[in-house]
């Protein structure tokens, strides 16, 4: 497995966010994790990239981490996007410097090639180069933000609701950008999502979770075709109408 977390636990003063999770993610898999709001999906997430303290185990790429500090090698190998695109991206700097600044941070040479070939992979080109975010859509931001994930050449993405502040029709450009690249890369995702339908397009497998746990692991196929074996699965199926798998 190219991660995994043993025995998570989780707490913010008097708050357990994280009650005793366990997943294990393999290289090249996309695994989705659900759940209601305030299930803890997105504290796993920041757990393993370092932004939440934790008791238990986690091991990325064979390391096992401690505490919140992370190597630079990690950073390296491991990104995240997160979930809205206006915030994520700092007001007063070019895209171009947006991009610049991992590649410097990391001493990565070649960065104009780099920079060219990271919007040109999420589909915008030179012509978005040195615009601020402001000048940008919803959707070019996250795009913005994805080739900002990108450009370092990691092997795992850390995917926060990455379509949840978009309208339907970006959304599906913005999966479909992240499938494409996940294939050529070889990439391996751990995905947040509230929607079922996005998961199942995007995940082989997923975790259920409520109220810090998981209540059950099963793959995108049985979920599909209404096969879960706990309650609160199939409350969540129900509740999310339209559901199907693309």
């Amino acid at each position: 497995m190219i991660l995994t977390a043993r025995h998570l636990d989780v707490r913010f003063d008097d708050f357990h966010a994280l009650r005793d999770v366990t997943v294990a993610v393999a290289k090249g898999e996309s695994f989705g994790l659900v759940g209601e709001s305030g299930s803890g999906k997105s504290t796993l997430l920041r757990a393993i990239a370092g932004l939440a303290p934790f008791t238990g185990d986690i091991t990325v790429l064979g390391e096992t981490l401690r505490g919140t500090r992370r190597s630079r090698a990690f950073y390296r190998k491991v990104q995240m996007v997160f979930q809205d695109p206006y915030g994520s991206l700092h007001p007063r700097q070019t895209v171009d410097r947006l991009l610049l600044e991992p590649l410097a941070v990391h001493g990565i040479a070649d960065t104009d090639a780099r920079i060219r070939r990271a919007l040109d992979e999420v589909g915008l080109g030179a012509g978005f180069r040195f615009r601020y975010p402001h000048q940008m859509s919803g959707g070019q931001r996250q795009r913005i933000a994805i080739a900002r994930a990108l450009i370092l050449e990691p092997e795992i993405l850390l995917l926060d609701e990455p379509t949840s502040a978009l309208d339907a029709s970006v959304q599906a450009e913005v999966l479909n950008l992240l499938e494409q690249v996940r294939r050529d890369r070889g990439l391996t995702f751990l995905m947040v999502s509230h929607d079922l339908g996005v998961v199942t397009h995007m995940c082989d497998r997923l975790a259920v979770m409520r109220a810090g746990a998981v209540v059950e692991e099963l793959t995108a196929d049985a979920l599909a075709h209404g096969a879960p074996a706990q309650d609160y699965t199939r409350q969540l199926l129900t509740a999310s109408r339209g559901f199907s798998r693309a």
